[in-house]
């Protein structure tokens, strides 16, 4: 009942997950069963087989990222990802210094471990954002300091879609000689992404963010850098990532990456017609007391991704009325219901901030979702003055 329920509502959440490709599952099928064996053994015929698969795949990604698939080690997750490039690069470089970078408005994913860090004796600074939700380029230079081991900015921001000067911060940092960490799994898959000498020296990717399968991610790690594992026990991913490699999960993002690559162009611009679409909907749908603000310029957030806050309206009210017509978010997964810290850093209020909704416009997303999304919210929203 509550499956029929969940696939009859239009679901516009794309940014907490995508579903699986249909030719991804294709891709992954043969792997469950047929071609299960471990990829890390050599010692027959279906381990090589199943190791070729896995390195086919890390050829694909390297493609769709313009590196060195050898830059590319395979994890849960972007998550993990995260912790093991803040956590390995820290205790791999704090000979050097304790300093650590970051921005207010990043994933728990990343404040999280820089924060642990901090617990241990690192100093960790993290940098506010302008109401657009934009890093300053010179007020990171301007942190930066001989002790300073790592700089940690995302590319798109998972509540907001707000889009970072990855190039502009990966020049800073290098011109400083200090390592910079980029979380990209917002924006793999669905926008340009520096890579190599341009780019980032760490980024973190997620296979579901762009319709692969979930619990698989990477991260990508410019060659010299060295890393602290923070897994042992078996010495795989270059001994960055003990564990066995799930081929199956591994095939799933090669291909959902592939894809991705082949039709983000189209998508998104797709994508961005229904996103003003929808937000041009709600402007002249809403009732006159409803007073909503954008978070984000259109011009500098994922062209899938809109973030509005609704002022004088009771949030949790909006959100436990609208879930039974729509399927959005009020925030980031990981948020346990607490307010947007990310719209707090944008200068939202806490009632900005509680009355807010992210749409995740997606593949399948057509006119007629959107038609029925606009509907759903101001219909819900006059209820609420009543």
């Amino acid at each position: 009942m509550g499956c029929a329920l969940t696939a009859a509502l239009p679901y516009l959440d794309h940014n907490a997950s995508t579903p699986c490709a249909k030719e991804v599952l294709a891709a992954m099928e043969p792997f469950w069963r047929g071609h299960f064996a471990n990829p890390s053994s050599r010692g027959h015929r279906a381990a090589l087989e199943a190791g070729a698969a896995v390195e086919q795949a890390r050829r694909e990604l390297g493609r769709c990222l313009g590196c060195d698939p050898g830059w590319i080690h395979f994890t849960s997750g972007a998550t993990e990802a995260d912790n093991l490039a803040i956590k390995g690069v820290c205790e791999a470089r704090m000979d050097r210094g304790r300093h650590l970078v970051t921005v207010v408005s990043e994933h728990r994913a990343v404040l999280d471990p820089c924060r642990y860090l901090a617990g241990l004796g690192f100093t960790l600074t993290e940098l506010a954002v302008d109401a657009s939700g934009r890093l300053d380029p010179l007020q990171l230079e301007a942190t930066l300091r001989a002790d300073t081991i790592l700089v940690s900015v995302m590319a798109a921001n998972n509540e907001t879609g707000v889009l970072q000067d990855i190039p502009t911060i990966a020049a800073v940092c290098r011109r400083r000689e200090v390592p910079f960490h980029c979380d990209a799994a917002q924006a793999f898959g669905h926008v340009p992404l520096a890579c190599g000498e341009a780019g980032p020296d760490l980024i973190a990717l997620s296979a579901h963010k762009l319709y692969g399968p979930k619990g698989m991610g990477a991260l990508v790690v410019r060659d010299g850098l060295r890393l602290a594992p923070q897994l042992h026990g078996g010495g795989q991913e270059g001994g960055l990532r003990s564990g066995t490699v799930s081929t199956p999960l591994v095939v799933g993002f090669a291909k959902a990456a592939q894809l991705a690559h082949a039709d983000r162009g189209e998508r998104s611009a797709r994508l961005g017609r229904l996103r003003e679409q929808l937000w041009q909907g709600l402007l002249q749908g809403l009732p006159a007391w409803v007073d909503p603000l954008r978070n984000g310029r259109a011009d500098q957030t994922l062209p899938h991704t809109l973030n509005v806050s609704f002022r004088g309206v009771d949030g949790a009210r909006l959100h436990s009325t609208l879930r039974r017509r729509i399927a959005v978010s009020s925030g980031s997964s990981c948020s346990n219901g607490k307010p947007s810290h990310v719209l707090m850093a944008m200068g939202r209020s806490r009632g900005e901030a509680e009355a807010s909704i992210r749409f995740g416009l997606g593949r399948q997303t057509r006119p007629v979702e959107i038609d029925r999304a606009v509907e759903a919210v101001t219909q819900t929203l006059a209820s609420l003055r009543h």
